[in-house]
């Protein structure tokens, strides 16, 4: 036997191991438990998660309750393959969602993340629209700067540049438009109302441009989300966006795998812009980090089209509907209801932005704070007057990670925020369990680590 680690390793170098990791010129320290918000590493050193990893983590750390679904599901069944068999708690997981869902749902689909429900979404309006005669629909149109996943599909829908650039000649065609970027984008002269629907005209000329008969969908982020630091809609936005689609039959689909599942202050993110979706995806927070598990939420009129056509959705994967990452998720979700964590994630959010004030609402180089619920943006730039974005060289944002963490602090930095190569923000997605008091102490880690960051590019 050869192995290059050993239990009890507090760091793992880049150059001595066997796992292909995302950032193969880093060393990782190793984590070895968890415990409410925080994560521990093998020195003993407590991280805040202000992050939940990637907006993930929404009950934390070592919840015993969703703990002990995953054990009593374990002892009675681990996995059966969804081509011979459904199971009760994915059954109890679908009634359960659906009980809770934007109007018009009637089915869930299962998948094993975020980009696997993008990717199952995008085939589900492809398909629908084979099922009812219209094949000559093949166009999905997105926004920039959006993220939809890594998948191939879901990739291409995506708007961020630098994640698409070397994939470029594998990924189908898709449209872009301008994302509701109220920052950057919107005129002096113009109410957010006015902007919205200057929005919403690109996207009807895109649609003209394209033939109305030929576009299967829109797909949206309803709350942006890591690529551009979380973008919220304008006043109007989305219900335009609806009566457009509907106006001409295309499907609306919303990715809500990063936004959903609570962390607006909202079970979904769609409900405080008033409309209801043909399609959404939902991952993340519905089994919060304890499965992997990710959804496509449809509406019946959608799947009774399946059901009384072909009688198949021409797709599928091993782990559908997987019966322990079912259990975690169910448990999520009743722990989430039973224990009032909307509201609390709605208290907690008024807590973080007026910490987030107070903290860096007079900063020099912080543009932008932006946000709902637990689920919050900075937009860090050079000049405050002015909004240039600091050097793309300087890499800020993998600085302000470094000193949080540094500081026993988990944040989730990105750069590329205009365009995918200018810009830097950090996002802010801490668990719903946050008491205020460890709020209070993620902005202030946070504050330290942003001056700290800034000083070193600026020496360096």
């Amino acid at each position: 036997m050869n192995a290059r680690f050993q239990p009890g390793t507090a760091t793992v170098s880049a150059g001595d191991t066997r796992v292909f990791h995302r950032h193969l010129q880093k060393d990782f320290p190793v984590a070895v438990s968890g415990e409410g918000i925080a994560l521990i590493d093998a020195n003993g050193k407590r991280y805040l998660d202000a992050s939940g990893g990637a907006a993930v983590s929404c009950l934390g750390h070592g919840h015993p309750d969703v703990i002990a679904a995953m054990h009593a599901q374990l002892d009675r069944l681990a996995y059966a393959h969804t081509s011979f068999f459904t199971t009760e708690v994915a059954e109890q997981l679908a009634d359960n969602l659906i009980a809770n869902a934007p109007a018009g749902m009637g089915q869930v689909y299962f998948v094993s993340g975020g980009s696997e429900a993008v990717e199952a979404a995008l085939k589900m309006a492809r398909q629908y629209f084979v099922e009812i005669g219209q094949p000559q629909r093949q166009h999905f149109i997105s926004r920039r700067q959006s993220y939809h996943g890594n998948t191939l599909g879901a990739l291409a829908v995506g708007g961020n540049q630098w994640r698409r650039a070397q994939f470029e000649p594998i990924l189908i065609d898709v449209t872009h438009v301008a994302p509701c970027y109220a920052y950057r984008d919107q005129l002096a002269e113009e109410t957010p109302e006015a902007y919205g629907q200057r929005l919403v005209q690109e996207l009807a000329d895109t649609i003209e441009r394209l033939g109305p008969g030929n576009v299967m969908a829109f797909v949206a982020e309803t709350v942006g989300g890591a690529t551009a630091g979380v973008l919220t809609a304008v006043p109007g936005y989305f219900k335009s966006v609806r009566a457009l689609c509907d106006q001409h039959g295309i499907l609306l689909v919303l990715d809500e795998v990063m936004c959903g599942m609570g962390r607006t202050g909202t079970l979904h993110a769609c409900e405080q812009e008033g409309v209801s979706p043909d399609l959404m995806a939902i991952a993340k927070g519905l089994g919060a980090g304890y499965q992997p598990i990710g959804a496509v939420m449809a509406q019946s009129k959608l799947v009774d089209v399946f059901r009384k056509g072909s009688g198949l959705f021409q797709h599928g994967h091993t782990y559908l509907g997987h019966p322990m990452a079912c259990a975690a998720a169910l448990a999520v979700q009743q722990v989430i209801e039973r224990d009032g964590l909307l509201a609390q994630v709605r208290a907690r959010g008024d807590c973080l932005i007026q910490t987030l004030n107070a903290q860096f609402g007079d900063h020099p180089h912080i543009g932008d704070i932006r946000g709902r619920g637990l689920f919050w943006g900075i937009e860090l730039v050079e000049d405050k007057a002015t909004k240039q974005w600091f050097d793309p060289e300087m890499r800020l944002h993998a600085k302000i990670k470094s000193e949080a963490m540094k500081r026993g602090l988990m944040v989730y930095p990105m750069g590329g925020t205009l365009d995918g190569k200018r810009g830097d923000h950090v996002m802010l997605a801490p668990p719903f369990i946050s008491t205020e008091a460890e709020v209070i102490e993620i902005v202030s880690r946070l504050h330290e680590s942003v001056n700290a960051a800034i000083e070193m590019g600026r020496t360096n």
